[in-house]
């Protein structure tokens, strides 16, 4: 599916895209916890610049970091 020149993922696509399984992304649509998608119908689709600014925001530092570290840090 594309619009604008935009490319749509679906749910499998989304998690091989971000090496997560369709059923993780599941979970977190649920819980409000993953990835801004759009739904068409009952269809659910993903921007890719969607999943990488969500993933963008997991980056940490060390396991005690709570996403701050990096907040000043250039990429």
């Amino acid at each position: 599916m594309t619009g604008n020149g935009t490319r749509y993922l679906n749910t499998h696509q989304a998690g091989e895209y971000l090496g997560l399984s369709p059923r993780t992304l599941d979970r977190y649509r649920v819980k409000g916890s993953g990835p801004v998608y759009h739904r068409f119908g009952g269809r659910i689709r993903y921007l890719a610049a969607d999943l990488d600014a969500w993933a963008e925001g997991r980056r940490r530092t060390s396991t005690s970091d709570d996403g701050t570290a990096l907040a000043g840090a250039r990429r």
